[in-house]
């Protein structure tokens, strides 16, 4: 089972990144807002270092977004608690450690993975 991340957790982890530094390893991912995996990453580059899912919590698909942004906007809140943080993992990279947020995207025909870099100037914690 993987150790699931509190707020205050993931606050420190979100602070713990250098913006600055470029990593060739994972600099295909480094993107603002969702977006999905690229088929030509090696994921094995990543490590599962978390969770936000909390176990047997009811499914919820409300999004925050206070400021009238969406869920692919590059400045959307990283709400923890509302979707799809309450359905994503936090992945590492092996070689700067920057936290990157991944979850799963079922649609009618299709199941995509969606990442989104960690960003702690737009991660907005429950209350």
């Amino acid at each position: 089972m993987t150790d699931f991340v509190n707020a205050t957790e993931l606050l420190a982890l979100a602070q713990s990144i250098n913006h600055d530094e470029r990593c060739d390893t994972c600099a295909s991912l480094n993107y603002p807002g969702w977006e999905s995996i690229p088929a030509v990453f090696d994921q094995k580059t990543l490590k599962l270092v978390g969770t936000l899912k909390i176990e047997d919590a009811p499914e919820s698909w409300d999004e925050y977004h206070p400021n009238g942004t969406e869920i692919w906007s590059p400045e959307a809140p990283i709400a923890i608690g509302y979707h799809p943080y309450n359905r994503c993992d936090l992945y590492q990279c092996i070689d700067c450690s920057r936290i990157y947020l991944r979850y799963t995207e079922f649609g009618g025909y299709y199941v995509d993975q969606r990442i989104r870099a960690l960003n702690a100037k737009l991660l907005v914690l429950p209350k």
